[in-house]
């Protein structure tokens, strides 16, 4: 089973996950700062990070920031849990790269479930190795690579997986909601202009390439190949 790191300095709730987690089959880990926790991740890798925000020492926005610049760590999965609910901590953390976010006080089983759905999608982006491309873009699934005109990109998680969907399903116009759905996992519970942050930061990042990437308007986004 998969290997989960609990970063959460509130012992007790801490424990009540990890207890529930190895029931349900999990291997697991604890730290109650974020020194320790990117300590026990660089010692062990997990495959998925629970991240409390509001940690003594170091903020948990800064621990994410540090596991998406790593280039051991950046593959694990990261769900945000935070009694910070509002709909702007939610969008901030969905941008920093978090996978999920999940709100305090929350159900214990609904935060499994939340897990587990996590973990298939990085299993499913884990299938056969591709080479995908369009004009000046090539993106190789296997290597979690993007180059443009040769030269490689540097993209969040998020913003690998939203190119990645757009050119798989290359010429398609896909909503706002199906783009939170599909690349966010998340139903439309948050405003969807999060997307159109994503899309903006991937053009500037794609440079004159990602002109391909259009909007169109009041539906989503279509990636149209030269």
């Amino acid at each position: 089973m998969a290997r989960i790191l609990i970063i959460e300095d509130e012992q007790d709730l801490a424990g009540l996950v990890d207890y529930n987690l190895r029931a349900a089959g999990f291997e697991t880990d604890t730290a109650n700062t974020g020194a320790g926790g990117l300590a026990r991740a660089r010692a062990q890798p997990p495959d998925l990070v629970l991240l409390d925000l509001m940690l003594p020492d170091v903020a948990g926005g800064e621990v994410l920031r540090m596991l998406k610049n790593d280039p051991e760590l950046k593959k694990a999965a990261v769900v945000i849990v935070s009694a910070k609910g509002q709909e702007a901590d939610r969008i901030q953390g969905l941008e920093l790269g978090a996978d999920d976010y999940v709100v305090k006080p929350f159900s214990v089983r609904e935060l499994l479930l939340r897990v587990k759905a996590v973990l298939r999608r990085a299993d499913a982006e884990e299938g056969p190795a591709a080479v995908l491309g369009a004009g000046d873009i090539s993106l190789d699934t296997s290597r979690h690579q993007v180059r443009v005109k040769g030269e490689e990109v540097v993209l969040t998680a998020l913003e690998f997986r939203l190119l990645r969907t757009l050119l798989e399903r290359s010429d398609r116009v896909q909503t706002r909601e199906v783009l939170l759905s599909d690349v966010w996992g998340i139903q439309a519970e948050i405003h969807t202009r999060t997307v159109d942050t994503h899309i903006k930061r991937l053009r500037e990042k794609l440079g004159p390439a990602g002109d391909i990437i259009e909007t169109v308007r009041g539906v989503g986004y279509k990636l149209s190949p030269p």
